[in-house]
């Protein structure tokens, strides 16, 4: 009953009226419309941008045929005609600029988004964390051939849609270990393990990080007990004596 109870209090709000403020209302109507969306054809992978709330840019047909017959009235031409047809001529290039500006960002969004995809390929066909191969900003810029800079505009700002879920590009990346089989493996994977660990403890005697680290370690993941509480904390994971149950 007393374990019931705790489970109980420990899910309730302890300042319900704050659901009435405006800042926490927004957040937590906030709503993620994603970047790209990934569909999986039988192991066959495609992805493309999401242009549903992105209208189609183009310049208007009436003023680029107002502007072509002002232009052709070479012989009726005054000053004031003349300074209409540069004014207009600036504008239409400055349009069309913008409109091949934009069309370059999404070929460059769309050729990233493609790298990670084949790069992480096993991940988006089985939708598990073990699937994630190590992967940095670097793979994906020699691959694209783009900055480094440029995927990482990419990585921390762009959401994409698959079948397991939305996901932020940048949790595609990790950095990378040695496991005893000599093998790389994804910081992700370990994580995901040391989750699975903490999650399967026995919660009267929960794991402490040196107890987490032999775990991993007869796993082939030798790492020290500083990094076992470092991965804990990015996954927003207390220590053992505060995952203790009564």
């Amino acid at each position: 009953m007393l374990r019931e109870a705790v489970a109980e209090i420990s899910r309730l709000n302890p300042k319900p009226g704050n659901a009435w403020g405006g800042n926490l209302l927004e957040k937590s109507m906030t709503v993620i419309v994603p970047d790209f969306i990934l569909e999986n054809d039988d192991g066959k992978l495609d992805v493309h941008l999401n242009n549903s709330n992105i209208p189609e840019l183009r310049v208007s047909n009436t003023y680029n045929e107002l502007f072509q017959t002002y232009s052709e009235k070479k012989s009726e031409k005054n000053n004031g005609l003349k300074d209409a047809v540069t004014f207009a001529k600036q504008k239409i290039d400055a349009a069309r600029w913008f409109i091949d500006a934009i069309k370059q960002r999404h070929e460059t969004l769309l050729t990233t988004i493609k790298a990670i995809v084949d790069f992480q390929h096993d991940f988006f066909v089985e939708g598990d964390d073990v699937y994630l191969k190590p992967m940095i900003l670097k793979d994906i810029a020699d691959i694209t051939g783009y900055d480094i800079s440029t995927i990482s505009r990419v990585s921390n700002s762009k959401f994409i849609q698959t079948e397991f879920g939305v996901y932020p590009v940048k949790y595609f990346f990790s950095e990378s270990m040695t496991n005893d089989s000599g093998e790389e493996v994804s910081t992700r994977e370990i994580k995901k393990i040391l989750q699975d660990c903490i999650d399967g403890e026995n919660k009267k005697k929960p794991l402490n990080d040196d107890a987490l680290a032999e775990v991993l370690k007869t796993k082939g993941y030798n790492i020290a007990r500083r990094t076992v509480a470092k991965y804990r904390e990015q996954l927003n994971i207390p220590v053992a004596r505060l995952r203790k149950e009564i």
